[in-house]
């Protein structure tokens, strides 16, 4: 009956208020919010995360949404995203009231002109100290605090909220340029903060760490420290000192030698997430590693100038338990390193070797030969890296899901007809400018992994039609990217479109075909399923015969810089 309310008067408030908890996505509150104004005000408690982009006065902003969210938990406030606001400007076609000004229109002119001027004032696009200071008063109670590239907050907004947010457990200041007197607070009166990130944070000293680490060194559990110029070993010390609970440190330094590593790692053995980018460690700071921090899953090493197979050989020997490894721009490190780290490492899950070019095929047969567990490959610009490497992969790893291959020369159809016979789990194949694979390794994948559902395939110049008409018939592919492969038209994009019915994602880009070589596209149907197609080509390829995506309702066109059509679904942009 139109008017009866069965819902309203028959659930209590609490009731609603969790149902609402209960939904995973924020679209979906905003929509419940919009059904009436109980629902209106109610929403309103379920609400636990606030993310506000720093432009249009984030100051004001936080003012206002203190007195509407009263639950909040999670701030995150972020310099990079733009909070814009919507279009003020009256419809370009009006019927009634042509050559007459409404009081609404003037209204709507003003408030446009005061935002544009506010735009132009860069002090109000970004969150201050005045900010920080509402924000502690309206969320006493917050947990989680990120604020990324605020170059307006200061140590005396920080003091302000320790003082107030003493329940405190995570606290982001990337790229905010906060003193040591701010942090210095932190540390006296948030003793529950467990994770603390001071990345790019240059106003900071080894003073202003050392006294936040000497105050909650009995829940500090990760810390994140990166192009701080003034934070040394001395800080490092004080984390290994104090710090016991310690499970996460990630480095980016140069001013960080050995004596602060070896520091963190003698003291600090329940350490289990270790990322370092710093030039000046050596073989000595991770014999520490080896020796102290029995319990490490995963590291990261990047960029290092004196890390050899020595120093990889202590983490073989003392970390057992090692389930991640990623090694990126090592370039002394050799096979002989990473055949210690699969011998003693037999837990590993993920291998990501980006740029070191010492490593070779043996080293990776090793792994195929000894981490059964490997779920995930990642080989980058690895250019001595052949097909046995994949084989032996193929042959011992049966529980690889994703597998991304870049820039590997030696890598080609004997290695993908090995990976697709052996690791039938796939998930998810990446493969980009590996010119030696083509119809046959893809065919292979095809046939063997029924479980893909993301493939992407740029720049490989021997994948053709023949390739996309296996996969078409034997995967339910979610995800495609054949850009740049120019081989590949009609015949093939059709076979996807009717054999991958759950296909959202497509990118046909840098396809250079002629059009007098195909035929019209006989699958209209698949656009309206796509959250996201792109095509871009110097030929015009699908350009006459794409005018059927200006009736798909969920699809909207965006141009780039390569003259590129983007067309995305409004539901996948955020």
């Amino acid at each position: 009956m139109r008017g009866h309310d069965r819902i309203n008067n028959c659930l209590p408030e609490e009731l609603i208020i969790e149902i609402f908890r209960r939904l995973e996505s924020k679209p979906s509150r905003d929509a419940c919010s919009l059904v009436c104004k109980r629902w209106l005000s109610l929403e309103r408690f379920s609400r636990t995360t606030l993310r506000i982009g720093a432009s249009f006065s984030p100051d004001f902003f936080v003012d206002l949404l203190s007195r509407r969210f009263l639950h909040i938990t999670s701030i995150h406030v972020d310099e990079r995203l733009s909070a814009s606001l919507p279009s003020l400007s009256p419809p370009s076609k009006r019927k009634r009231g042509k050559n007459k000004s409404s009081p609404s229109s003037s209204k709507r002119k003003d408030l446009t002109d005061k935002t544009n001027s506010e735009a132009e004032n860069a002090e109000s696009c970004s969150l201050t100290d005045a900010g920080l200071t509402a924000l502690a008063n309206g969320f006493p109670k917050i947990e989680n605090l990120s604020l990324i590239w605020c170059p307006n907050v200061s140590s005396v907004g920080l003091q302000s909220l320790a003082q107030k947010c003493t329940s405190l457990k995570s606290l982001d200041l990337q790229g905010c340029y906060v003193g040591d007197q701010g942090l210095a607070a932190v540390g006296k009166y948030c003793k529950q903060l467990e994770e603390l990130n001071l990345r790019f944070c240059e106003g900071l000293t080894d003073a202003g760490v050392i006294d936040l680490v000497v105050g909650c060194a009995k829940s500090l559990k990760s810390i994140g420290v990166a192009a701080s110029a003034k934070i040394t070993d001395l800080s490092m010390e004080a984390v290994g000192s104090h710090c016991k609970l310690l499970e996460v440190l990630f480095l980016d330094s140069e001013y960080i030698h050995d004596k602060g590593v070896v520091a963190v790692a003698q003291g600090c053995n329940r350490l289990k997430n270790l990322k370092l980018q710093c030039v000046n460690v050596t073989d000595e700071a991770f014999s520490a590693v080896g020796d102290s921090c029995s319990s490490l899953e995963q590291l990261a090493l990047y960029s290092f100038q004196q890390f050899t197979d020595k120093g990889m050989r202590a983490i073989g020997k003392g970390c057992k338990k090692l389930k991640t490894l990623t090694l990126s721009d090592c370039y002394f490190v050799s096979c002989k390193g990473l055949e210690a780290i699969a011998h003693g490492c037999k837990e590993l899950t993920r291998v990501e070797i980006n740029g070191c070019h010492n490593i070779g095929t043996h080293g990776l047969e090793a792994i195929g030969r000894s981490c059964p567990r490997l779920s995930e490959l990642a080989l980058l610009y690895c250019q001595r890296i052949g097909n046995s490497a994949l084989q032996a992969i193929g042959k011992g790893c049966k529980s690889l899901e994703i597998l991304h291959l870049v820039d590997c020369s030696g890598i080609g159809d004997i290695a993908m007809c090995s990976i697709a016979k052996g690791c039938r789990n796939l998930k998810k194949l990446h493969i980009r400018r590996c010119y030696e694979i083509g119809n046959k390794g893809v065919i292979a994948v095809g046939k063997h992994c029924k479980s893909l559902t993301e493939l992407s395939l740029r720049f490989c110049d021997k994948v053709g039609d023949v390739a996309l008409i296996a996969i078409g018939e034997g995967c339910s592919l979610q995800q495609l990217n054949v850009s740049g492969c120019h081989q590949i038209g009609d015949a093939g994009i059709s076979a996807i479109a009717r054999g991958c019915p759950r296909l959202t994602h497509l990118d046909i880009s840098v396809l250079q075909v002629s059009e007098n070589q195909t035929k019209p596209l006989r699958f209209p149907y698949l656009f309206f399923r796509l959250k996201r197609f792109t095509e871009v080509s110097s030929s015009g390829l699908f350009d006459h015969k794409l005018r059927t995506l200006e009736t798909c309702p969920w699809l909207s066109l965006e141009k780039d810089v390569q003259c590129s059509k983007t067309w995305s679904c409004p539901i996948a942009i955020i």
